[in-house]
């Protein structure tokens, strides 16, 4: 017999969708089957799996070794340990400024991305053990292209995960990019448009006419400063889509510096030899929420900001960038 007791981390969820990731090899079948003959329990008592779980409730599992040893088995969760700039952490959330060059979620290439060092991190300062990665896995909430930076919302508990991945979903909650881009712009601007995605050359295409499977997007964009060449822009993303403001502010004719999949190759060129500069140069700096109640009233209304890469505080110096 084995005996489980929910804890915050996994309170909140169907019994069902708590059995399929504890017995995670079984077929559905087999652990209603349990249920109906009382070999597996909720508190004591008999139970269909349609129950909501709360934090102590008591689970019993009436199987042998063998059978659950077979059904639970999982490979080890990938993480990895990196120094993370966390901006914000409670009980149930986390905000990271991730640095350029890393993955958000785990990708092909097998490198390790901002989850599996979350993972490591909230392994390392005992937030989170090895058991509870049997029924939980830490996640993002939001996610930026491998050579953005800026801030990523994590969910730490399961109904910190759910409610932040609600508030990203329904886009209360307002992202707010840092940009330089090429030419001049003095005036704010709310730009629409039809995205496209071809997932072969991973790269969007935008246009002002719908097409089979374009997706509508919406950007603003507010000037903060220039010096007669290059813009310092702040970025709101309306909705958010896969290389939205790179390709929408490149169709718009002011492409992003550094930025060689959407962008110009001798502006490019520009700050490759003057700074170095090998990636778009965009950084998501600010989350702003909005006025909530429940789990994550602690964040109504409160907005947070990662600082800006060393690279783009000293092009914003050198470019005579000064801005708020």
């Amino acid at each position: 017999m084995r005996e489980f007791q929910i804890t915050e981390n996994e309170a909140g969820q169907r019994f069902d969708k708590y059995l399929a990731k504890l017995l995670r090899n079984a077929p559905k079948s087999f652990f209603y089957k349990m249920l109906r003959k009382k070999n597996i329990t909720l508190n004591g008592k008999k139970a269909t799996g349609n129950e909501k779980l709360s934090a102590g409730d008591q689970i019993k599992l009436f199987l042998s070794d063998e059978t659950f040893s077979k059904f639970s088995h999982q490979e080890q969760t990938a993480r990895a340990l990196t120094d993370l700039d966390i901006i914000y952490e409670d009980s149930d959330i986390l905000l990271i400024n991730k640095p350029a060059g890393m993955l958000s979620q785990p990708a092909d290439t097998k490198e390790p991305s901002l989850v599996e060092y979350l993972i490591g991190y909230l392994l390392q300062n005992r937030s989170l053990t090895e058991e509870d990665l049997r029924t939980f896995h830490p996640s993002v909430c939001n996610r930026l292209d491998k050579n953005t930076s800026g801030i990523i919302a994590a969910g730490k508990s399961l109904a910190g995960l759910q409610e932040l991945s609600t508030l990203f979903h329904d886009r209360t909650v307002h992202k707010d990019y840092l940009c330089i881009v090429e030419g001049i712009v003095t005036r704010p601007e709310h730009i629409r448009g039809f995205l496209s995605k071809d997932p072969n050359l991973n790269k969007v295409t935008v246009s002002q006419n719908r097409s089979k499977d374009a997706q509508p997007i919406e950007t603003q964009y507010t000037p903060v400063c220039h010096n007669g060449e290059v813009t310092l822009l702040k970025v709101r993303l309306i909705t958010g889509r896969t290389h939205q403001i790179r390709a929408h502010l490149a169709s718009e004719g002011h492409p992003l510096a550094g930025d060689t999949k959407y962008g110009d190759s001798q502006f490019n060129h520009y700050f490759r030899e003057h700074y170095n500069l090998r990636h778009q140069l965009l950084h998501a700096y600010r989350l702003t929420f909005p006025k909530l109640e429940g789990r994550l009233q602690k964040l109504s209304g409160k907005c947070f900001e990662a600082s800006l890469p060393l690279q783009f505080q000293r092009i914003l110096k050198e470019e005579q960038l000064r801005g708020e």
